[in-house]
């Protein structure tokens, strides 16, 4: 929402759909083609091959983005880890002004968007 948020205010069009898709496309952010891969690596592969990602990321990016990558990427986890965690529903104003790409990006499918994981 805060990347959706940032575009109306600056004018940038981002394409959300790049979050999901397998295609390598950046939605329109810089390096986000890497920085998709760096956190997918995160999620879905886990240590063995994660510092590799993390190489990749740092060479095409710099050691200050690498940085505020990894500070995203580490927030986000402990964030969602709590709320699904404890049970902490998305608030009603958030559910509302994203139910439209939730949808669209299959985001409603995933196994604690119905609060039960």
């Amino acid at each position: 929402m805060l990347l959706r948020g940032s575009g109306r205010h600056t004018g940038n069009d981002y394409d959300l759909a790049a979050m999901v898709a397998e295609d390598g496309a950046d939605g329109g952010v810089a390096a986000g083609a890497a920085l998709a891969r760096y956190a997918d690596t995160f999620f879905e592969h886990g240590r063995a091959v994660f510092p590799a990602a993390r190489d990749r990321l740092h060479e095409e990016v710099g050691g200050a983005a690498l940085v505020d990558a990894a500070g995203v990427l580490a927030i986000f986890n402990a964030v969602v880890r709590i709320a699904d965690a404890t049970g902490i529903p998305l608030e009603d104003e958030k559910n509302r002004i994203s139910a439209d790409f939730r949808d669209a990006l299959g985001i409603n499918d995933y196994p604690a968007a119905d609060g039960k994981v």
